[in-house]
């Protein structure tokens, strides 16, 4: 079977899964102009997304690892859709509310699915396949956000993304599946390893400055010129996603763990650089190592724990990133309220809360021990 066609697929699907994220700081101020909303009342729609994304993503996962990803991969293609849907027919904040939350469970299944599909089927260059797979969490975003920007209209914007989502995507995920013979621990044993739960704090921190400049860019960027924001607001997601196989090709050579420790190092040198004005380095800073970052957690834990039930095993780590979510969103919102250099502070506290837990791991010798060798 030509497994090639898996990353192809996986792309696609993440490409769409990035709207929700990378496509908020454009999106939103439409919502707070259609909705008549304020900046507030709207971050509950990204904390829900946080949430709600991450949360269902061990049971999705559940049933993928055990089902194969067709059926629930299709279901959550049609929430996902939804979402945009829901959006463009909602008549206050409170309907947006619950259609955005179930496009989010949606997307948040397919982010796990997505990964696995290069997880799975690639467990001889892992990080690399995965890379491919999650650059188009960037580079969708990178695509839309200038339409989003410049059509001004919310309705028109979700109203297009939902039609093409909720024909296309069903279609990928009928035809995507995993092998079949593949080696690793059960969600049980690995929750119980001292090794994941480090992983977790450090995903939880990293996540957290990265939902901020993916959730607040157009807060702390109040001050400067619309066209430089909306270049701000393209570029965050095209460096997120870009450079992933970049370091997807490095982690696989210098290890997996090492690579995400110098990406957290950068990632909180990115916050430490909103305390002097810089916000356009610290978006390329934090957008260089950032989305990097994240589907490599997700490899580490399928090279430590095994790829047999990655799907479940990354959902549960995923769950860190509702934490992260609400930390970077409406906690920051209302730590933003006291002020900016406060803001500004919490968000360099929680790159340190990423570097020092993922330390702990590095330092240990049977961290970079590899538990299973697969080949496909």
């Amino acid at each position: 079977m030509n497994r090639n066609k898996f990353v192809i697929i996986g792309f696609i699907v993440m490409s769409f899964n990035s709207l929700y994220q990378y496509s908020w700081n454009a999106l939103e101020p439409l919502l707070e102009k259609g909705l008549t909303q304020s900046i507030i009342q709207l971050s509950l729609g990204f904390t829900l997304f946080s949430f709600f994304s991450s949360m269902f993503q061990p049971l999705g996962g559940h049933f993928a690892d055990k089902q194969g990803p067709r059926k629930i991969g299709v279901i959550s293609a049609i929430l996902s859709a939804l979402g945009f849907l829901g959006t463009y027919f909602s008549p206050n904040i409170y309907v947006f509310y619950v259609f955005w939350t179930l496009g989010s469970i949606g997307e948040g299944i397919l982010y796990g699915i997505a990964a696995n599909l290069a997880m799975k089927w690639f467990t001889d260059k892992m990080a690399f396949a995965t890379g491919i797979v999650s650059m188009g969490f960037g580079i969708g975003s990178a695509v839309a956000n200038p339409f989003i920007s410049l059509v001004g209209n919310y309705k028109t914007v979700t109203l297009t993304i939902g039609l093409v989502e909720i024909v296309l995507l069903p279609i990928l995920l009928w035809i995507s599946e995993y092998p079949k013979t593949l080696k690793g621990q059960p969600p049980r044993e690995t929750i119980i390893d001292m090794r994941f739960w480090l992983i977790y704090i450090s995903f939880i921190g990293a996540t957290a400055v990265l939902s901020v400049l993916s959730s607040q860019l157009s807060v702390l960027g109040k001050g400067l010129p619309k066209q430089e924001l909306i270049t701000l607001v393209s570029i965050l997601p095209l460096l997120s996603g870009g450079l992933r196989p970049i370091f997807g090709y490095v982690g696989d050579r210098i290890g997996l763990v090492r690579t995400a420790l110098l990406l957290n190092v950068v990632l909180t040198f990115g916050a430490f650089m909103l305390l002097f004005n810089q916000l356009a380095l610290s978006t390329i800073l934090v957008g260089f190592a950032g989305g990097s970052i994240i589907t490599l957690y997700f490899n580490i834990s399928g090279e430590i724990f095994g790829t047999k039930f990655s799907t479940v095993n990354s959902g549960i780590l995923y769950t860190g990133k509702a934490i992260g979510g609400v930390l970077g969103s409406s906690v920051f919102a209302l730590v933003y309220t006291i002020g900016l250099i406060a803001s500004e502070i919490y968000v360099i506290i929680l790159g340190l809360v990423g570097v020092f837990s993922l330390l702990s791991v590095v330092l240990s010798k049977s961290s970079v021990k590899k538990v299973y060798k697969e080949r496909t």
